[in-house]
């Protein structure tokens, strides 16, 4: 596909020995006549190729290393992957050190355009393994997990027809209006001349409207779309709203001018007009708008429109784009209700765009969006293909998009494959390529989908669970899995470093509920959304206890008050030691069942005989005021005295510590038995 979406410029080449013609063919390159552009840095280059080897390795290098680049970028922008292959073959033999990786991306790229998959594969690891965690291609193509190979072997899935609208130039860019289906060509059709876009020596683009022959799956040619949308530049690629009385098409940032940057880029933009009769009661198309998210200074285009209307999706290269070019989607806002409930950024009748994120786009190009309730279609190099754009499906939960599906070929081929559209109910649609099979450049092509084995995707769930409030690690916490419609399917315990693990094998992007029950906290409930790769899906859940009152020590639950003060040699509640009591009263009418029991314990100071008596008499003290204020004392279990023979730090009776450190030792601890 002849890059649509501008692409970014390289840096200007100089040399010193043919200044003016390179710098002429700089000239054309920048313009995107890369037709033109390549003729003259195939003569510049052939020049070095004459020279002798130490010219290249001195003066000559850096100069004949960018001819080498821009040689195979005025047949790559282009998709000759076979002139652009032979140059990049020189350039990655000659300088394989000092390339930049993008141009390994490239020669990989150029690779599979000629059928090499083998070596195709090769220098995608090599350029996964240069841009490892710099660039997000490196995951789609460092083949740890799927192959060229896995690709290659997908089932077919679908069988192809060229239609008979195409011509020698290209054809792309269907889109079903009523019976009918709208289409972008740039067959020239002018009665006076020639209007040549210098890209790739072809008319410009216009839409126009194609009759379907459903029985012979073909397309043909009934008229010009409209005279109204059609202008002398670009006109290519649109979408209907479901009605069918707004459209939303892709132009030239052309308003009876062409308009430029400050760096003479002449962008896309998408703009959108609705069916209305006019003054002899035809309906034509009017109100001619552009969308308010377009800008001088990148480009917007290729729309798709969700089947209820609310949410247009496109292809740009805005601030915010991951890669070369990206897929976005926007609110279509109610004219009567501008309000977002999110509060995002709104201005006349859209939300801000949003990027669909790294799993649809990659620092490559994501273009042509097709959405339908079930999935989202779009054509990508950034995920792993069969060579320049390929077909890939998302398939939609919710909100959310599934790691996106190459879909094989024959609807995928070696050069570049986009424009998908489906009827899902009827398995059948079109979509575009520029294959060396095809009657010209980029044609249409109808399709029937077929029916497939579908291929196991297997998920299982684990994690672990902690409290929220310290982190620690839960042991013992009852974890249940259910089905989305809540029917239980497996229940298991978290171990000693609170890690749990369901045995039950899963379905891929499947939604599942688990629970997670432990004594002394709140039950939590969590959706989950397994993954759409085989694996599996890890889920952390934090547990926060029934009150503030209650922690967890050494797997212990307790209630943890303030401390509870005795006089010298007494073991009666105090009035102060009685306020924090209290606490346990209240928490204990809380929860009505919960059962207790009560151990006292005091510092190595005295006898341990002693120690003993004084601290179970005040453990039954305590037991005895907790009664007193409502509690049954069937709720408390027990209350004895421990004495020192607990003591929690070193202070024994041979040992000298501080007041602080002996106080420590001198404690009533609620352990709850129940709750």
């Amino acid at each position: 596909m002849k890059k649509i979406i501008t692409i970014l410029i390289l840096g200007a080449v100089s040399l010193s020995f043919a200044q003016s013609a390179t710098k002429k063919a700089d000239r054309l390159f920048e313009k995107m006549w890369y037709k033109d552009a390549a003729v003259l840095y195939e003569l510049e280059a052939k020049k070095f190729d004459n020279k002798n080897n130490k010219f290249l390795k001195k003066e000559g290098k850096a100069e004949y290393l960018n001819l080498l680049k821009r040689a195979g970028d005025a047949y790559f922008f282009n998709t000759d992957m076979q002139n652009a292959y032979r140059w990049y073959d020189k350039l990655i033999s000659n300088f394989y050190s000092e390339v930049d990786s993008e141009y390994i991306f490239r020669y990989a790229h150029t690779l599979e355009g000629i059928g090499k998959y083998r070596d195709a594969k090769r220098w995608m690891k090599e350029f996964a393994k240069r841009t490892e965690k710099k660039d997000d291609r490196s995951e789609n193509l460092n083949q740890r997990k799927i192959t060229i190979e896995d690709v290659l072997d997908i089932e077919e899935g679908f069988t192809l027809k060229n239609v008979s609208v195409n011509t020698k130039y290209s054809d792309f860019g269907p889109m079903y209006y009523k019976d009918q289906l709208v289409y972008s060509s740039a067959v020239d059709s002018s009665n006076f001349h020639t209007r040549i876009y210098h890209w790739n020596e072809q008319p410009f683009l216009n839409m126009y409207l194609g009759e379907l022959d459903e029985i012979e799956s073909d397309l043909k040619l009934i008229s010009d779309f409209s005279k109204k949308l059609n202008t002398r530049y670009h006109e290519a690629t649109l979408a209907f709203s479901p009605d069918e009385t707004k459209v939303y098409f892709t132009r030239n940032n052309y308003d009876g001018d062409l308009h430029r940057d400050h760096k003479g880029t002449n962008h896309l933009k998408l703009y959108s007009a609705e069916l209305l009769r006019d003054e002899d009661s035809l309906l034509t198309w009017q109100h001619i708008k552009e969308l308010p998210f377009n800008s001088e200074d990148y480009s917007v285009g290729h729309p798709a429109v969700s089947e209820d209307g609310k949410h247009l999706y496109f292809v740009s290269d805005m601030p915010g784009s991951i890669g070369a070019t990206d897929i976005f989607v926007v609110d279509i806002l109610d004219s009567d209700n501008h309000r977002i409930q999110d509060s995002t950024q709104q201005y006349n009748g859209y939300s801000k765009p949003r990027n669909l994120g790294e799993k649809i786009n990659t620092a490559g190009r994501e273009m042509f969006p097709y959405i339908t309730n079930n999935a989202l279609y779009f054509a990508s190099d950034g995920h792993l293909g069969l060579g320049g754009l390929d077909v890939y499906e998302s398939r939609k939960i919710d909100s959310n998009f599934s790691k996106p599906i190459n879909l094989g070929a024959p609807l995928n081929s070696e050069l570049d494959d986009f424009g998908f559209i489906i009827n899902e109910e009827k398995n059948k649609g079109f979509v575009c390529s520029n294959r060396l099979s095809g009657k010209g450049d980029d044609d249409i092509y109808s399709f029937v989908r077929l029916p497939t084995s579908e291929i196991a995707c297997n998920q299982s769930i684990r994690g672990h669970i902690s409290n929220t409030i310290t982190g620690e690690r839960l042991a013992n916490v009852k974890m249940s899995l259910y089905d989305e419609a809540g029917t239980p399917l497996e229940t298991t315990t978290t171990n000693l470093n609170g890690a749990y693990k369901f045995n039950n094998v899963l379905n891929c992007a499947t939604k599942f509920n688990i629970t997670a029950l432990k004594s002394g906290y709140a039950p939590k409930e969590k959706p989950v959304l397994t993954l759409d790769e085989e694996g599996e899906t890890i889920v952390a859940l934090g547990l926060e206890t029934l009150s503030n009152l209650i922690v967890e020590e050494a797997g212990i639950l307790k209630i943890k008050i303030g401390i509870i003060y005795f006089d010298l040699d007494k073991s009666f509640v105090r009035n102060d030691a009685s306020i924090e009591l209290n606490k346990v009263v209240l928490l204990m009418m809380q929860y009505p069942n919960m059962v207790i029991k009560i151990e006292s314990h005091t510092d190595s100071r005295n006898t341990e005989d002693y120690n003993l008596k004084l601290s179970d008499r005040r453990a039954k003290s305590t037991r005895d005021y907790i009664i007193s204020q409502g509690i049954n004392s069937n709720r408390i279990k027990s209350a004895i005295g421990y004495g020192e023979s607990q003591l929690i730090n070193q202070c024994k009776s041979d040992v000298e510590c501080s007041e602080s450190e002996h106080q420590l030792n001198r404690r009533s601890e609620f352990i709850i038995i129940k709750m």
